[in-house]
Formats: C-alpha cells, structure tokens, sequence
C-alpha cells in the first residue's frame, strides 16, 4: 500500500523527470496493491501534473486497487487538470470503469470535537 497526497505525486514525478529517473519513480507509483492518492484537487495541477496523473491512473487501469480521495464533483474535474477536457475524459473512463464511488456528506470527521456557536 502507498498513500501520497495528489500535489505530492506530481512534485515528485517531476522532480525525478527533471533528473532523468521519472520510470524509476513511476514503478513506486504502478507496483504497490493498493495506491491513495489524497485530496486531488485541493491545489491546481498544471499540464506536466495532469499528464503524471494520467500515466498512474492509465496503468493502474485494472492493474491494481485505487482509491481516491476529493471534494470536488466529477464535472468540475476538467479544473483540476489544467481545463483539459480530453485528458479529464479518459482519466474519468478509466478510473470509473469498476469503480465503486462513496460520497460522504456531513460535518467534517476533524471538526468533530468544535462546538457549533
């Protein structure tokens, strides 16, 4: 198992590009059973990200347990990849082909413990 928050994974895969070592780092991404990949779409992901992200979740396509973790609605996700429609298309056909999706709703599990006022 990997867990790694979506802006980690993109800094990290551009990072080892930029050194020449992006398949070594891919492998850390594609090889574990189970890959959590926390809050996409909490900070924008330029171009060079959103193809990261496309090349993790493209290979893990039936390859491997996925969960994903965001609070932004499917539509707006062409937004978090840098407004690339095509991309966010077949990222979305690909991650929600035997999917099982889980919407949670509510007060937030962190904010438990505050008092409303």
């Amino acid at each position: 198992m990997l867990f790694c928050t979506a802006i980690d994974a993109v800094n990290n895969l551009v990072a080892a590009q930029k050194a020449g070592r992006l398949k070594l780092e891919m492998r850390k991404y594609h090889k574990p059973a189970l890959l959590i990949i926390d809050e996409l779409g909490y900070l924008p992901i330029d171009k060079t990200g959103a193809d990261m992200l496309f090349q993790i979740i493209s290979k893990r396509y039936e390859q491997g347990s996925l969960i994903v973790t965001t609070n932004r609605a499917f539509k707006d996700w062409p937004e978090i990849f840098n407004n690339d429609s095509t991309l966010t298309a077949a990222l979305l056909d690909r991650l929600l082909h035997h999917t099982e999706t889980v919407v949670i709703e509510g007060k937030s599990y962190r904010m438990k413990e505050t008092i409303d006022i």
